[in-house]
């Protein structure tokens, strides 16, 4: 994590799966679809607002998300002296699910995650342990030694989705490896609507593809992500329409019709609540940001 860039921009390393991200100042909101994944923080603190929920965290706590979600995300605490350093560890859920069949009985109990009401959140804070802090420490120092990453990466790596799932979130995690479950039939549709959030959805129809009631799906999906599935299509559509606005230079009426908007005026007008401000100010301001960034 020595070497890790201030530039802001999520980076992979030489551990598959394992990517790093840092910056020397704060940032106002920035917008992503998070993918299965552990995120640590190494230095500086970090705030995630998705659907009606905010998150923060810093050092002392990681970040599960078990499955795709869209967020805004904003770096609280950082400075040159003292930068935010961050690290993401991509989880495949069936690698999650494989290991949850192999540990069988000896997976820890939690009564309290089974009843308590946001015990399906798909985005969750956990406390670090000593041993989690350990192995995490292990994989990233790796990066130091490339030769050893083929044969040991794996193996550490495998350890820190273990002590994930024997800690405070792993009875929530394991909820989505389930595959009967309600929340794992929600991942399944949540799978759906990133691969095709440009067409037009019906939530019958998505419950249908799943076997759930309609009523049934609507009321686990807002567990899992805090958003009715039409509101997670929508922001997902508003995600990648900035995306491509700051990244591929488009224009915000070419950008709305990409990703699924027949009307112009209708895309402004949800850009700007989500955002708070039109799709031309947002972009321009977010450039000016990053030209900031660059020249510091």
């Amino acid at each position: 994590m020595r070497a890790t860039p201030v530039d802001r921009q999520l980076r992979s390393t030489a551990i598959p799966g394992l990517d790093v991200v840092g910056s020397d100042s704060s940032t106002s909101c920035v917008s992503s679809v998070y993918d299965p994944s552990l995120a640590f923080i190494v230095q500086g603190s970090k705030t995630v607002n998705f659907g009606d929920r905010e998150l923060v965290y810093g050092p002392l706590s990681y970040l599960v998300s078990s499955v795709h979600m869209p967020v805004l995300g904003r770096v609280l605490h950082a400075s040159k002296e003292e930068p935010y350093l961050a690290m993401k560890i991509t989880v495949d859920p069936q690698e999650v699910s494989n290991l949850v069949l192999e540990m069988g009985s000896q997976l820890p109990l939690d009564a309290a995650a089974e009843t308590c009401p946001e015990a399906s959140c798909g985005l969750c804070l956990a406390r670090m342990d000593l041993g989690m802090l350990d192995a995490v420490t292990r994989l990233t120092s790796l990066l130091d030694t490339p030769q050893d990453i083929g044969v040991l990466a794996p193996l550490i790596r495998r350890e820190i989705i273990y002590r994930a799932l024997i800690g405070e979130m792993g009875a929530r995690m394991r909820k989505f490896a389930v595959a009967d479950s309600q929340v794992h039939r929600v991942s399944r549709v949540i799978d759906l609507l990133k691969d095709r959030f440009t067409e037009s959805l019906r939530v019958k129809d998505l419950a249908e593809e799943v076997n759930m009631s309609e009523s049934a799906l609507f009321h686990t999906f807002k567990q899992v992500t805090r958003m009715s599935p039409l509101q997670f299509q929508k922001k997902l559509r508003l995600h990648e329409a900035r995306r491509l606005m700051l990244s591929e230079g488009l224009e915000a009426a070419t950008a709305s019709y990409r990703v699924g908007y027949e009307s112009p005026s209708h895309f402004s007008r949800e850009y700007s609540r989500l955002f708070g401000a039109p799709p031309r100010t947002d972009v321009v301001k977010l450039r000016g940001e990053q030209r900031t960034t660059a020249l510091a």
